[in-house]
């Protein structure tokens, strides 16, 4: 797994759908919902009369993790949800996910440090276990 100044990224050798399922079922495992999901592609042709390659943003939320977080910082609603996503870029299928470390490190409340690490690693997992690393 690949770390970007915001992301925790891998490539798979898995196709993009069923990435997408195996990114899912992961989340599920570590306790996340998928509140929203954003089929760019679709998006991008629907309203630019754009081609593109698949892309699906996966919004992610861990109830209990995200309570405990509103608490120390009522505020950081806008940074929810952890967005995941799936990509297809040049004949490779992508999944990323945000660092929430590196994300919640810019709100500059040191409580909630345990919270990020927390779903960082959940996160990190996730990433992993879809590429079927």
């Amino acid at each position: 797994m690949l770390a970007s100044s915001y992301t925790l990224s891998t490539t798979t050798e898995l196709g993009f759908s069923e990435a997408a399922d195996r990114v899912r079922e992961e989340l599920k495992s570590e306790g996340f919902g998928v509140l929203c999901e954003i089929d760019v592609q679709a998006t991008l042709k629907e309203k630019l009369d754009v081609e593109g390659e698949p892309y699906l943003i996966l919004g992610a939320c861990n109830p209990a993790l995200a309570h405990q977080a509103l608490q120390a910082e009522p505020e950081l609603g806008v940074l929810l949800p952890c967005n995941v996503v799936v990509y297809t870029r040049d004949g490779r299928t992508h999944i990323s996910a945000v660092d929430a470390e590196r994300m919640l490190s810019i709100v500059g409340n040191d409580e909630l440090a345990p919270v990020a690490a927390d779903v960082r690693g959940k996160l990190a997992r996730v990433v992993e276990r879809a590429a079927g690393a």
